[in-house]
């Protein structure tokens, strides 16, 4: 199987993954999937999110960026103590900045700028403490049952 990204795009990702979580406690993933087998992808989201154990981050601040690149299908979720916190167009403003990449067929490039909004605002509403931060989820791109990493 195949996937829309060279290893260093994969690399370049999960290094903003990095970046984005030294300033907040929040945790972001990437999960990438040829084709969408739910007819919402906000479902299908959902529904990683939670295979991912993403609800079982201490401050239930974890982000989901999901994406079925053949079927062109996007979604951006966010756990409870995000939702309850940033404004209420973040989740459009976001998933619009990103659309707006992959449009012009930067897929790399658009998660990359979402990955960005979202580690702004978990900045602001979850900073990083040296205290008691740890990193609670992988920062690897995980990826669907039809899709496989490109080093793979």
């Amino acid at each position: 199987m195949t996937t829309p990204l060279t290893a260093e795009q994969e690399a370049s990702l999960i290094a903003a993954i990095q970046q984005a979580e030294r300033t907040t406690s929040g945790e972001i993933r990437v999960h990438l999937e040829d084709t969408c087998p739910t007819p919402e992808p906000l479902d299908r989201a959902a529904q990683v999110f939670a295979e991912l154990g993403m609800h079982k981050t201490a401050q239930r601040n974890g982000v989901l960026f999901y994406l079925a690149w053949k079927t062109r299908q996007f979604a951006v979720i966010g756990d409870a103590g995000i939702n309850a916190t940033v404004p209420d167009d973040f989740w459009e403003t976001t998933k619009e900045a990103v659309l707006e990449q992959f449009r012009g067929k930067h897929l790399a490039a658009g998660l990359a700028r979402g990955i960005q909004l979202v580690g702004e605002q978990l900045h602001r509403y979850f900073p990083y403490d040296a205290a008691t931060d740890q990193n609670e989820l992988d920062d690897s791109i995980s990826y669907g049952s039809s899709t496989s990493p490109p080093h793979a």
